[in-house]
């Protein structure tokens, strides 16, 4: 299964951009032993329209254009669930063993999603209720889009 993050806005050059990517790129050498493939980031620019609700629409629309079809779609919103990094790993290896071929990670841009995104999720995740910049979202899935494929792969974790 494909792992693909899509997200509203660039990640700049920096310390943030360098960490998110070393860890996908330790998810992306061991996840194809456990089905876990890809682990691609495609971004998408912030919306530019007058309201809140055409941007939200205008992101939407993008995003939508980097989500394969029949991909099983995690959004993160605010409203979304607290789970545990066990929790995480184990929707993605249900997807996986249910024959999804692909698995999209939605981050929004700074006025969240629009409900064509938010409504079709399988899951829909919190990181908690503080608000989080938008380059340590990135670092944070990136670190749990690892430790999914540690988790997956049996290696020991410390909460078991």
């Amino acid at each position: 299964m494909q792992i693909v993050v899509a997200a509203v806005g660039r990640l700049k050059a920096g310390p943030e951009r360098e960490l998110a990517a070393r860890y996908l790129d330790r998810a992306a050498k061991t996840g194809p032993r456990i089905g876990l493939t890809g682990f691609q980031v495609r971004e998408v620019t912030e919306g530019r329209g007058a309201s809140v609700a055409s941007r939200r629409a205008e992101e939407a629309a993008a995003l939508a254009g980097l989500l394969a079809p029949g991909a099983a779609r995690v959004v993160l919103d605010e409203r979304g669930a607290a789970l545990a990094s066990r929790d995480f790993a184990d929707f993605l290896a249900r997807e996986r063993d249910g024959g999804r071929t692909a698995a999209a990670i939605v981050i929004g841009g700074p006025d969240g999603h629009d409900p064509a995104i938010r409504d079709t999720a399988a899951l829909v995740v919190s990181f908690g209720a503080m608000t989080w910049p938008h380059q340590l979202v990135r670092v944070m899935l990136a670190e749990q889009l690892y430790r999914a494929v540690t988790l997956l792969s049996g290696h020991p974790y410390h909460r078991d």
